[in-house]
């Protein structure tokens, strides 16, 4: 077995923006952490990239992973993020589509990454 623990997360590292964590609203840190999701996302489906195809960064089993945490942060929260919840609700569907589309056997309709929560998307 390996040692993975110089990879382990340290809350330490994280930067709180001169805030304490209990002094920040829900709804921003719901927020923040779906953005974070959403944009680790893109980034495994290798969207970032000129030609996601042949992106270094692209790992479907990894984006499957966050796309589904996102479904069910989304699906979770969307009551209490107001505003937020349309443009995230968007952001998400966007990575399915483009998952569905990566993928060079596509999950049959309401079995990809996240649709558990979500429903089917086409």
């Amino acid at each position: 077995m390996q040692d993975d623990s110089s990879n382990a997360f340290d809350p330490g590292d994280v930067p709180l923006d001169s805030r304490e964590l209990r002094d920040i609203p829900s709804v921003e840190v719901i927020s923040r952490a779906a953005v974070m999701l959403l944009s680790a996302g893109a980034e495994r489906l290798g969207l970032a990239e000129t030609e996601p195809d042949s992106s270094p960064h692209r790992d479907l089993d990894e984006a499957r992973r966050l796309i589904t945490a996102l479904a069910g942060l989304v699906t979770s929260s969307g009551e209490y993020l107001g505003l937020h919840a349309g443009p995230l609700r968007d952001g998400l569907q966007s990575l399915q589509k483009a998952f569905r589309e990566a993928s060079a056997v596509p999950d049959p309709p309401g079995q990809g990454p996240g649709e558990k929560y979500t429903g089917p998307v086409y």
